[in-house]
């Protein structure tokens, strides 16, 4: 392309044309070697156009604009740009807004067009049978179909966002805010004539003053208010209607037998879940920044509402029938990454803060609003520059007082590699640093904590505080595909955890679709297909969990000889297998769960991580205690409670005797028994604690040790940079990203332009500051546009010190340059108030008295 402008300039053209049907494939013509239609009617236009203004043919161009009947200023005409002459011309003659506003009025498909399948989507999404919901949510399938407007239908809408708007932008405040504005007769006036015409002159001057009262409070309060930004799938909307708001978690099969037959809208529905009951205060049609009223909307149509800012969060299913199930919320692709702590400057001011970064919460989609466990109000965001908008809507528009923000809380991940091949000056690593290496692990060895034995291979055992479990774990680091592959699939991760939670519980309510059954397939064949070799022989099929939350890209595999357990692939079987030591599952799996959420380094979330569970030791009184209980919970009788307990008893108080360990009173295993009424559960407590407990502290532990005799390694999440730069300012461009430990992968130029695209990965650590600093440094010529991309791992080792001879020669015995991840190590654990193995005083010397000098 000759002209940067060309390219808009076909895309408005194509447009117009296409919606003609002058645009058709004629690849006999091409072969004949014609011109295509295109290249008629289009380009050599176009094409004509351009040269004439190029080359300042002026008799050229006037009769190009005299035939088309456009008017151009004399300014246009007379500017030295040849560009905004083209420019000037095209605009006038194919505007973009009416290109684009008749091509979504005629090529988009109309309401009418949907398909059944899409309709099944929306009622059920794809975890779910259709034919698995309720008779009643079945029948709504038509109305969706034919988009019925008639008085019977169904009211469906859906709210897929929130936004705020200024009291004095609604349409019903207008005629309020006329009235306070510097000679504002004409409002005035109009109060006067709507009191003649009501024929009540005597109140007129009270009104006038309760009305001009009313606005002065109105305005003096400026509140904002918010309209849901919905669709109407069905039925006709009004002003003033009831109707039933639906949560995300609500589910017509659970709330329908709950409800009486024709359930109204004006009946008490405290008692279901996830569903309330509200009025519909106005409705507007969004006319771009405006707002205007409307008193009904029929199906197919987007309209704005007021009134929901108390019921609706983010977003909503609105319904007249309580059969509607509720539909899937919108994904963004924009990750909340960056988050900051905020306070108010005045501690008194708390409960505004609170207030704002709700309606925060509420009017941005892509922001979230947490409350940790100490206190502080924590704020997510998508970037620094997404962070400090927010921080200006909470200032200024919400909250309306000063905030103080904290420094920027910048998430890691951490991770173990396989061992390294080169040392730290890329030097091969011989015989010499396996020597030294062996020599380390001895010393960690020697110095781990009493009955914890740590094997070479990497091996951690591990026993309880009451001696009366062993546990025996390894870890592995995943490739790096499959980390993506659970990242990627993590939805469905929890829909499978759904469905295994259901047959657990024996439940047999939720019916799964055949599209999610296949997608469960064929997530577990990449799995096999990534996983290959000796070391993961059988691994998938052995996975016992995912974490954290039970979702997340770290496994846990249970090779425990003889212990046969369910998997996480049981929702493939149709009939669902029996294990052995079922009550131990939770207490193991809540242990993974525990550190792949806080890790050893810096209590940061694991990522890439595999957990082999190798050897489970039980003590035979522990396996008794869980046969007698399961023997009495499955009778049912009463009597045997105490002759249980008793042998429990015996059998524990040896178990004690022989292993020197405190036996417990009968009294509190009676009461513990007592009030415990799940099946299988372990009851022993002694002074160590219930013996679940003892089993996630030491699985935690174990995990732990198994994690640290690997490489660890941080994370960091990174951000896909791109630049446009002209070729002046390539070098500082370079320059700012180097320093800021970026990364070019590509460098082209945009053609018809002079203009380079630079695409480069920045760390999310490094980016504050970036944009401000590149545009200073090429005087605003670069300007970089920052988007979330993947996690990455940092090469340098955080507990790195030297140990080859190279790693001596190059960086001293202290080794004391810079190291970027165990900077960012340090960081995350002071602000956690975790140790920091950190000198005060480096080199501390003899303080000299100036006086003994004298």
């Amino acid at each position: 392309m000759r002209c940067g402008i060309t390219p808009l300039f076909i895309f408005v053209t194509v447009l117009h044309l296409n919606q003609s049907g002058l645009i058709a494939s004629v690849p006999s013509a091409l072969r004949k070697g014609k011109k295509p239609l295109f290249v008629q009617l289009i380009l050599d236009n176009m094409w004509s156009l351009y040269d004439a203004v190029m080359k300042r043919e002026k008799e050229k161009i006037d009769k190009i604009v005299s035939s088309l009947g456009l008017k151009l200023s004399a300014r246009e005409s007379r500017h030295s740009d040849p560009k905004v002459h083209v420019s000037a011309i095209c605009s006038q003659w194919i505007p973009l807004s009416h290109a684009v506003l008749s091509m979504v009025c005629k090529k988009l498909p109309s309401p009418l067009d949907i398909s059944a399948e899409k309709v099944e989507k929306l009622l059920c999404g794809s975890s779910r049978l259709f034919d698995s919901l309720p008779p009643e949510t079945q029948q709504l399938k038509e109305a969706f179909l034919q988009c019925c407007n008639e008085e019977s239908a169904p009211v469906i809408v859906f709210v897929s966002k929130m936004f705020a708007v200024d009291a004095k932008a609604l349409p019903q405040n207008k005629l309020r805010i006329s009235l306070l504005q510097p000679g504002g007769k004409d409002g005035e006036a109009v109060m006067d004539r709507i009191a003649l015409q009501k024929g009540d002159t005597q109140t007129l001057s009270s009104e006038r003053e309760n009305m001009m009262h009313k606005s002065d409070k109105q305005e003096a309060e400026n509140k904002s208010y918010f309209i849901a930004f919905a669709r109407v799938f069905s039925g006709v909307v009004r002003r003033g209607q009831r109707i039933f708001v639906l949560g995300p978690k609500y589910d017509p099969a659970d709330a329908l037998p709950k409800l009486p037959s024709d359930c109204p809208i004006t009946a008490d529905i405290s008692a279901i879940p996830h569903m309330a009951c509200c009025s519909l205060d106005n409705l507007y049609l969004l006319m771009g920044r405006e707002l205007e009223d409307l008193e009904e909307v029929p199906a197919g149509n987007i309209l704005g509402i007021s009134g929901l800012e108390d019921f609706v969060l983010k977003s909503a299913t609105l319904s007249t029938s309580p059969a509607c199930p509720p539909f899937i919320p919108l994904n963004f692709e924009a990750n909340p990454i960056v988050r900051v702590a905020v306070e108010p400057t005045h501690p008194c001011e708390m409960p505004q803060l609170v207030k704002g970064m709700k309606l925060l919460n509420q009017a941005d989609p892509c922001v979230e609003v947490l409350i940790q466990e100490t206190g502080e109000h924590v704020l997510v965001t998508a970037g620094e520059v997404h962070l400090q908008r927010c921080l200006d809507d909470l200032r200024e528009r919400f909250a309306k007082i000063e905030v103080s923000a904290s420094e920027p809380i910048i998430p890691f991940r951490e991770t173990i590699i396989r061992p390294p091949k080169v040392d730290m000056v890329n030097e091969d690593i011989g015989k010499q640093h396996k020597v030294a290496i062996i020599h380390q692990v001895k010393e960690e060895q020697n110095k781990s904590p009493e009955g914890v034995q740590i094997d070479p291979d990497g091996l951690i055992t591990l026993t309880t505080s009451n001696k009366f479990a062993t546990l025996s774990v390894r870890a592995m680091p995943l490739p790096e595909e499959i980390t993506h592959l659970l990242e990627k699939n993590n939805d469905l991760i929890r829909t499978m955890e759904q469905i295994n939670l259901a047959f657990n519980e024996g439940s047999n309510t939720i019916q799964v679709s055949e599209t999610t059954i296949s997608r469960i397939r064929e997530f577990k064949c990449q799995l096999e297909q990534h996983l290959q070799g000796r070391r993961w022989r059988n691994v998938v099929d052995q996975i016992w969990s995912f974490g954290p939350r039970r979702y997340g890209p770290n496994i846990l595999v249970n090779n425990i000889e003889g212990y046969e357990r369910p998997s996480v692939w049981q929702c493939l079987d149709t009939v669902p297998r029996e294990g052995k030591y079922h009550s131990l599952d939770n207490s193991i799996v809540s242990g993974f769960q525990l550190v792949t959420l806080a890790g050893p380094m810096c209590e940061e979330p694991l990522m890439g991580v595999c957990f082999i569970v190798e050897k489970l030791d039980m003590n035979k009184s522990v396996v008794l205690e869980r046969q007698l209980l399961e023997e009495k919970t499955a009778k049912g009788e009463e009597d045997n409670l105490h002759t249980a307990a008793e042998s429990i008893d015996n059998s524990v108080g040896e178990a004690a005797e022989a292993k020197d360990v405190p036996q417990h009173s009968q009294d509190s295993t009676k009461a513990q028994e007592k009030s415990s009424k799940r099946k299988g559960d372990f009851l022993f407590t002694d002074c160590y604690g219930p013996f679940s407990g003892q089993l996630i502290a030491t699985m935690k532990e174990a995990c732990r040790y198994a994690f640290q005799v690997k490489p660890q390694r941080l994370m960091a999440a990174m951000y896909t940079c791109e630049i446009m730069a002209t070729e002046e300012v390539l070098g500082r461009v370079y320059g700012v990203l180097s320093k800021r430990e970026g990364r070019v992968l590509m460098e082209e130029m945009k053609e018809g332009t002079d203009m380079f695209i630079i695409k480069a990965v920045l760390p999310v650590a490094e980016s504050f500051g970036f944009a401000d600093e590149i545009r200073k440094r090429t005087s605003g010529l670069a300007s970089p546009q920052l988007v979330f991309s993947h996690w990455e791992v940092i090469s340098s080792d955080p507990f790195w010190v030297p140990t080859t001879e190279e790693e001596y020669l190059h960086f001293g015995e202290k080794a004391d340059s810079e190291n970027q991840a165990r900077k960012y190590m340090n960081s995350v654990r002071k602000r956690k108030g975790l140790y920091v193995e950190e000198k005060i005083v480096e080199h501390a010397e003899k303080q000299r008295t100036l006086s003994k000098n004298k």
